[in-house]
């Protein structure tokens, strides 16, 4: 009140606005609302109330004293300008500290990501979390999408909880609560179009590897999708990407009898085994079903696979490694209809 006094007293003599120094006083006002979590509604309200009571006692002096309209017009004036100066410096302070609040805030959220990535657990995630001011869900799920394509617009905002890097060659986020979150309009509008995959959700502390296996469905999609693939519909098709290794060495001992056809051959056989094992009986109109074919075509191919295969088709271990062999060559990603 000091202060303000002094400088109004000096704006009426002439010395102009406030200096620097006397700003710093009324940024550091807004500054302090904000840190204890207030608006600047009861600051500018009290600008205003001590504005008013400040001009009601000038105007009782000045009738005192005799004075005319002239320096009263030029009194008010004085006075409202001045409370209008140091309304603003306090807005300036207001939102500059909301400013620093929110980069400390993101560079807070970015390192709880990384946190949560890296496989930390307990006390350290705890610590982070709390940074970050960020509710520990029950469980998450990552998504991984693609880098941004040149002249494509940055994501839109999304909900506070969800964490996001999006300036690593290979941009994600991590969704909390993924039942409630990936509902939510905005993060569906922000996955549309950017080649996103979804992991599957899981504990807070296993977050990366929602991660790891979302970036491995990716990479085996021939392309972009232009809706966001959910890994909980490729989970049979996941765990074949676990282990190439051993799927290619189940797939050298199980497909043998197809190495010495054509590739088309070769395509429309496996095809055609991978729907027998996926029916419920195995009849002839069932794969025809499935495969989108007349039924005796299916019927000659059936007797064809029966050649090839034999005994090998027989066994429930056998036909389990067939079906792994065979979704692993030709379901792992969707490949271009063949033409049957």
């Amino acid at each position: 009140m000091e202060t303000a006094l002094e400088e109004f007293a000096d704006r009426v003599e002439g010395a102009g606005g406030l200096g620097a120094e006397r700003l710093r006083v009324y940024r550091s006002l807004g500054r302090g609302e904000l840190t204890e979590g207030r608006s600047l509604d009861a600051l500018q309200a009290a600008y205003r109330l001590g504005a008013r009571v400040a001009w009601r006692r000038y105007a009782r002096v000045a009738r005192r004293c005799g004075l005319g309209p002239e320096p009263l017009v030029s009194l008010a004036e004085a006075l409202f300008a001045h409370i209008d100066e140091i309304a603003a410096a306090s807005v300036q302070g207001y939102v500059e500290a909301r400013a620093d609040r929110a980069g400390v805030l993101s560079r807070s959220r970015l390192h709880l990501l990384v946190t949560l990535l890296s496989g930390a657990t307990g006390e350290e995630i705890r610590q982070a979390a709390a940074a970050a001011d960020w509710a520990l869900p029950e469980r998450v799920a990552c998504v991984a999408l693609d880098p941004p394509a040149a002249g494509r617009p940055r994501l839109p905002r999304l909900p506070d909880p969800v964490l996001a890097d999006l300036d690593r060659p290979e941009p994600h986020l991590l969704v909390p609560e993924p039942d409630l979150y990936l509902r939510d309009g905005q993060v569906q509008e922000a996955l549309r179009d950017r080649g996103a995959v979804i992991g599957p959700p899981v504990p807070l502390t296993e977050a990366a590897e929602s991660l790891r296996w979302a970036r491995m469905v990716r990479d085996r999609l021939p392309g972009p999708p232009p809706e966001p693939v959910d890994c909980r519909d490729r989970l049979a098709d996941l765990l074949l990407l676990v282990d190439p290794p051993l799927v290619r060495l189940i797939a050298e001992r199980r497909l043998a009898p197809l190495e010495g056809l054509t590739d088309k051959q070769n395509h429309r056989l496996a095809a055609t085994l991978l729907a027998w094992l996926q029916t419920d009986h195995g009849t002839a109109p069932e794969v025809a079903a499935r495969l989108g074919i007349h039924p005796q075509t299916a019927r000659q191919r059936l007797h064809r696979v029966q050649e090839l295969f034999g005994e090998s088709l027989g066994g429930p271990d056998a036909r389990f490694e067939l079906e792994v062999a065979l979704r692993a060559s030709l379901c792992t990603g969707p490949p271009a209809a063949p033409a049957y």
